[in-house]
């Protein structure tokens, strides 16, 4: 009954509480599942308000609400907000006292409990969350669940067990970002049951986009200081290493400007985010470490010193600009030879020998082996170890979250042999998102219509207003013919097997593949090879 009745205060809870005086296109959607306890997958652009999704319906149902959150300081923004909304939240994290903080919860103080899911891998905060019945469990930046993600965290996988222990209540995965195969993985890994999956358009119209290329390092490092000392108003600029970051910055002259990199000492990028949220700051030149969390909604343009490994990392990233509505700007400054740089940094295979010898000593050991012993007799470190443990739980061979076999009748051998499958797989998918990201740099079609057909979102227009389109005299938009493989259809190639068309023109498609990721082929050359499924 409790359910029931919530449906109909969705609308004034959120006025009363939080003060907004309407619910934006599939946030009010999305929360009329949650209470009526269904499973919900919401893809949001940036700043389309995804955090109110399970903030209102947490107010109207029993139990707290269980978000996982990765950033310590997003869950510090986040607390800080709903307290002043005089709402009880808490944060367990490093920063202060588990137990004090699941004291609130258990006592019924806090409406809303914030972990990150490093903190969910401990069995005893697991218990106690559960003894306290959660109502609803929101997981933020969903799309790091998913190895094809740009963003995978291997602490993410093991949220599928944490949801089960907490009984399973109605769970609502949130991301920005996310290509059909990253959602499809989303719900699997996260177990969600039978999930209503709410995709808002991509789209975000007031956000200009262009690209400019350069020969010499000088010539595009000038460019870019000057675009970024001319503009008015708070700019963001990428780049791709700490040194970047720290020569950049000191070109910024005139300008308050700070680096932010992972480099730098944990008070002093504190600092920086706290003077970028409270508007000190014209300019902060980061590298990818300066993410999610980014929450001011005037940030006038985003600029990239070279490309980021995909269209995925792109977009998440020029999505800080313009969250205001009002006119803001992408620009990617690149070198032809920095995807080269991008394709060495993504770093090397896994070692099948050690993979072996890995799956072998825990097969034999019959339960589960201390870290550090395993450790010792491989001679890596624990990063290493970690990397290759996930690995071999991916490949069905390890119990999830403990170095213990999970399956007597698989060999070690045969383990070992699935976790380099998809290890090649994924350097195969990761490489393509690169191609992908060389395509939209040097595209002469609609940046906006690239974008968005990556994503999954027809289109099938010009913008007009990106640099490839503006000052060109458009004809009448047109819809693009279907042709033989219309959008979003699935297909099957002789060779890459089973895939969907993410993009179409008249004379070639752009397929995702599942095993060997994004692909572009000539219409003329895939007769024969290629058919509708």
């Amino acid at each position: 009954m409790r359910r029931a009745l919530a449906r109909f205060r969705l609308g004034s809870t959120a006025r009363r509480v939080f003060g907004w005086q309407g619910l934006r296109p599939g946030q009010k959607e999305a929360m009329r599942h949650l209470v009526a306890g269904r499973d919900v997958l919401l893809v949001m652009p940036t700043g389309g308000g995804k955090s109110a999704v399970y903030q209102v319906p947490a107010l109207l149902l029993d139990g707290p609400t269980v978000v996982v959150s990765p950033l310590i300081a997003l869950q510090r923004d986040q607390v800080m907000s709903l307290l002043k909304a005089g709402t009880g939240a808490v944060a367990v994290n490093s920063t202060q006292s588990v137990d004090k903080g699941l004291d609130q919860v258990t006592a019924g103080t806090a409406e809303f409990v914030f972990l990150s899911p490093e903190q969910l891998a401990k069995p005893e905060v697991v218990e106690r969350l559960a003894a306290a019945r959660p109502s609803l469990v929101a997981i933020d930046e969903a799309h790091c669940v998913s190895s094809w993600g740009h963003d995978f965290r291997p602490d993410y996988l093991r949220l599928g067990q944490v949801i089960e222990k907490l009984g399973h209540p109605p769970v609502v995965a949130l991301t920005a970002t996310a290509a059909p195969n990253v959602r499809a993985e989303i719900v699997r890994s996260l177990g969600l049951r039978d999930p209503v999956e709410i995709v808002r358009g991509f789209d975000r119209p007031n956000l200009t986009l262009s690209a400019r290329r350069f020969t010499s390092e000088d010539d595009r490092r000038r460019a870019l200081v000057e675009h970024a000392l001319a503009g008015e108003g708070l700019t963001l600029v990428y780049v791709p290493t700490r040194r970047d970051a720290e020569e950049y910055c000191a070109l910024m002259e005139g300008k308050r400007a700070e680096p932010y990199h992972a480099g730098l000492k944990t008070a002093d990028r504190n600092r920086t985010h706290a003077r970028f949220a409270a508007g000190e700051l014209d300019v902060v030149v980061a590298t990818s470490a300066f993410g999610m969390g980014i929450d001011r909604p005037d940030v006038r343009r985003v600029l990239h010193a070279g490309p980021p490994e995909s269209p995925d990392a792109y977009y998440q990233e020029i999505g800080r600009a313009g969250r205001d509505g009002r006119p803001a700007e992408a620009v990617l400054f690149y070198r032809p030879e920095d995807l080269g740089l991008r394709r060495f940094q993504a770093g090397g295979r896994a070692d099948p020998d050690l993979l072996l010898r890995m799956a072998v000593l825990i097969r034999e050991h019959g339960g589960v082996v201390p870290a550090g012993e395993l450790r010792d007799l491989l001679g890596v470190g624990t990063t290493r170890l970690t990397a290759l443990a996930n690995l071999l739980e991916r490949a069905g061979a390890l119990v999830p979250g403990e170095l213990r076999w999970a399956r007597r009748r698989l060999t070690a051998e045969r383990a070992a042999e699935r976790a380099v499958e998809l290890d090649e797989t994924r350097h195969r998918v990761d490489e393509s998102r690169l191609d992908m990201m060389r395509a939209y740099a040097e595209t002469t079609g609609c940046r906006r219509r690239f974008l968005l057909e990556y994503f999954g979102q027809p289109y099938g227009r010009s913008c007009g207003t990106c640099d490839t389109c503006h000052g060109v005299v458009q004809e009448a938009v047109q819809e693009v013919d279907d042709g033989p493989f219309p959008l979003q259809s699935k297909v099957e190639h002789t060779a890459w097997g089973a895939g969907t068309v993410m993009s179409a023109d008249p004379d070639r498609v752009t397929v995702l593949f599942d095993s060997v990721g994004y692909k572009t082929l000539a219409l003329a050359a895939v007769d024969g090879l290629l058919k509708k499924i």
